[in-house]
Order: structure tokens, then sequence, then C-alpha cells
């Protein structure tokens, strides 16, 4: 597997890992219509803008393939003093879970997060998603909940943070 910072070009396969990987992760969790009207052309739009603007790493298989993602920088709100930087997103096609591939995308967000002189680190995550126990896995522990209103329905979000990025297994 190859880690690499994204460029524009690379906005489709992204978009196409964002939109597969939510089909998958999230298939048991928010209603299969929402799921289905997920558009990789409006989050390639997104994406374009993203990589432009923040942190993306992407993962490529051996053919060349991207088939994960990750993007992080300052926590956005500014309301956790305690923790400064943010995992803002890490998607990963179901194919290439459990591989490993999950800390090789962390590694970079945590390095971006010490040139800029951040020590600690956040992440979002639905708490039905099983991404939690990766995260749990890498010493987060759980640091606050807020509710969110996702496809209609009442979802909780949990943060999981860690004091010192340095103690992350990469």
């Amino acid at each position: 597997m190859l880690v690499r910072k994204a460029v524009v070009a690379d906005a489709g396969a992204i978009a196409s890992v964002h939109v597969d990987s939510w089909r998958t992760t999230y298939k048991d969790i928010f209603p299969q219509e929402f799921l289905n009207k997920l558009s990789c052309d409006e989050r390639a739009e997104r994406w374009e803008r993203n990589i432009a603007e923040q942190h993306v790493f992407v993962a490529e298989n051996n053919q060349g393939e991207i088939v994960g993602f990750s993007t992080g920088g300052k926590e956005r709100t500014g309301r956790y003093e305690n923790y400064t930087g943010e995992l803002y997103a890490i998607y990963i096609l179901e194919a290439y879970q459990g591989k490993g591939l999950g800390k090789l995308l962390v590694k970079p967000v945590v390095e971006v997060l010490k040139k800029l002189q951040i020590s600690s680190m956040l992440v979002w995550v639905l708490e039905e998603n099983n991404a939690s126990n990766f995260y749990k896995a890498i010493g987060g522990k759980r640091v606050d909940a807020k509710e969110e209103k996702i496809a209609g329905k009442r979802f909780t979000e949990i943060a999981y943070g860690w004091d010192n990025i340095n103690t992350i297994p990469t």
C-alpha cells in the first residue's frame, strides 16, 4: 500500500470511496433510500475543495487504485482546549478494512498536526459505527458525545481523543 498526499485529480476516486464506504459501513444504520441517493459527482466537487483547503491523504493498492483516504487538521469548533487537532474523516473500502490501513492513514494526519505544533487530537464517530473499536484500539478515549440528526433520524456521535498524539501506534 502506498499512502500519499491527495491531489485534485484524486477527487473523483476519493468521492467513490466515500460513497461506497458509507453504503457498506452505514447499511444497517441509515435508511437504504438515503444511502442510495448519495452522489459521487456531488462528493467529487466537495473533495476538490477539500483537497485544496485541507490536509487530505489517499491510500492506493498495488494497482494504483485509491482504496481509502483520511483528512485532518486543527479542531474545527474551538470548544475543546485539550484537543486542538482533529481527524476529520477516514474511510476505507470494505475489502481493505481490518488490514492495518487505518493506522497507515492516521499517520500522515498525525505528522501534519505535529508540524502545526498540535499535540492532541479528537475524532467524531457515530456510536453505532464499528470504527469505534479501531479508535479505542489505538488509544482513543471517549471525551464527549452529541446528538445529530441525519437522514431524519437522531444519532449519537462520540468524540474519541488523544491527549498526546505521540502515543498513537502507527
